[in-house]
């Protein structure tokens, strides 16, 4: 039989499904934002049946033929299997209240939203479509971080996206970028964190390094939840922390600002930019 609720991690409280997912995955009684895969997030951000999908036709390959526990193919064919994607970023175009916009989302399910080749490369491709066809770039972040297995291979992919994004930049067409529970890691220390806009889910662990990391190299005493998105929006780092269930108004509205287009798409005869 199919599971007919979910228990909130953070109050413990059951959740039937149905009202779950009216409510955006956010649970009713605490307001604790439950963690979304790639396709969950799509819906909740586009206007529906607005979604088409750019991503999926780059697949990961063992350059370094790495091993750890187990050889780095198999750990790609469990995450392909569970997700039913290439790699851990879904992105496409589509509408947020008729703005088109061009997306991409992280999944964390796939590797902890680890970010390898295909990511970096799929992020970049989205920033060049985004600019070929003058939309906005919306990048929702979900990730521990650098992809180990792909070692240095990964590491070029933080330069690579933030190169790739100067060209939006360069037309005065917006980037933002939304983030999640977790984003921590090389996509905190490159493109997340480069936008134009930055907005944090409520609650959103985001950070470089662990706290015990920090704490032994500082020194000093960590305040209590200073990884956290509203701890980062009282010191700077963010400019915004907006409930996921008012991400998609949020957005028009900042969005249709920044292009000078109002919600139903009409261009108000300003350049973006201008």
């Amino acid at each position: 039989m199919p599971e007919l609720w979910t228990q909130c991690p953070q109050c413990k409280e059951g959740i039937y499904n149905r009202d779950l997912l009216a409510n955006a995955h956010v649970c009713p009684k605490c307001g604790h934002h439950l963690r979304l895969n790639a396709a969950q997030r799509v819906d909740v951000l586009l206007d529906e049946g607005s979604f088409t999908a750019l991503s999926g036709r780059v697949h990961p390959v063992d350059a370094l033929e790495f091993r750890d526990t187990e050889a780095y193919t198999e750990r790609l064919a469990r995450a392909q299997a569970k997700t039913g994607r290439p790699d851990a970023i879904l992105t496409g175009t589509g509408t947020v209240l008729n703005l088109p916009v061009t997306l991409a989302v992280m999944d964390f399910a796939f590797s902890g939203g680890s970010m390898g080749s295909v990511v970096g490369e799929e992020i970049a491709r989205a920033a060049e479509h985004a600019a070929r066809h003058g939309t906005p770039l919306i990048i929702v972040t979900a990730s521990g971080g650098a992809r180990m297995q792909e070692s240095a291979l990964s590491l070029m992919q933080m330069a690579k996206t933030t190169v790739a994004l100067e060209t939006l930049s360069e037309q005065g067409l917006p980037y933002v970028s939304i983030l999640t529970d977790p984003t921590t890691g090389g996509v905190t220390a490159s493109f997340a964190t480069i936008a134009d806009v930055i907005v944090a889910e409520p609650g959103a662990l985001i950070g470089f390094a662990g706290p015990r990391v920090i704490q032994q190299t500082i020194r000093q005493h960590l305040p209590e939840g200073f990884q956290r998105a509203e701890f980062l929006l009282e010191h700077g780092m963010v400019d915004a922390v907006v409930d996921r269930r008012e991400h998609r108004p949020y957005l028009a509205n900042l969005l249709g600002l920044l292009t000078r287009r109002v919600p139903d798409g009409r261009d108000l005869g300003v350049e973006a930019g201008a």
